[in-house]
């Protein structure tokens, strides 16, 4: 299920900075429409009342670190295992978002009930959202696979969940867009060059799930190496 301790620290770091670097464009965005420079940001962070703060508010807790552990712990350490063996590792990939997209469907019943937008604009919105978490979905399945590590997943997901989804149209609106738009290309350029050599399953040691597939004959292992 992903908890171990051999390989936890570059499970924990190399996910996580790979995912940065997919961001590396709505980082630079935060960075440029933040009011405060780098040395003032870096002290709020760190301040011990900041995390106080956060610790005691309920939507940063169910947003960074309730929600991340509980569905990464259910969709992808309890059902990525069950389906693999009985699927391969390639469809358990693309399978396991699609339970994961249809688990945020509960946001149509709350807008619908507060009658937050229009019928229309509310299915439009949860068709969005399952579209990206899917995709999300997948990606996290993949490091959980590569790393045989659930921490690197829910890292990812707390991060994720922070930075909500990129702000592409005010990148385009944004008095800076030519360097915020280069960011954008060159975190996604970064990404996909550096996606296999960040999470070569040799950099955590066994992978507890591939050992369970290849015990049970599966020849498409091909993730695993």
């Amino acid at each position: 299920m992903g908890f171990r301790l051999e390989g936890i620290f570059a499970a924990a770091l190399l996910p996580l900075l790979l995912t940065m670097i997919l961001f590396l464009g709505p980082l630079m965005q935060l960075s440029m429409d933040c009011p405060c420079d780098l040395a003032d940001g870096l002290k709020v962070v760190l301040a011990p009342r900041s995390w106080a703060r956060c610790l005691t508010d309920m939507r940063w807790l169910r947003n960074q670190v309730i929600a991340p552990l509980t569905e990464e712990l259910v969709f992808r350490a309890c059902m990525l295992p069950m389906l693999a063996p009985c699927t391969g590792l390639g469809p358990a990939v693309f399978t396991c978002p699609l339970f994961f997209g249809v688990a945020h469907f509960h946001h149509i019943i709350e807008q619908l009930r507060f009658r937050q937008s229009s019928v229309g604009s509310i299915f439009l919105s949860a068709a969005f959202q399952f579209s990206y978490t899917a995709v999300f979905g997948a990606y996290t399945a993949f490091l959980f696979i590569r790393t045989g590590h659930l921490i690197g997943p829910v890292l990812c997901h707390s991060f994720c969940n922070y930075m909500g989804f990129p702000a592409v149209c005010a990148a385009l609106e944004h008095p800076q867009r030519r360097p915020l738009l280069a960011g954008y290309a060159v975190g996604v350029g970064l990404f996909l060059l550096l996606l296999q050599p960040l999470t070569d399953p040799k950099l955590y040691g066994s992978l507890p799930l591939c050992v369970l597939l290849e015990r049970a004959g599966d020849s498409e292992a091909h993730l695993c190496s």
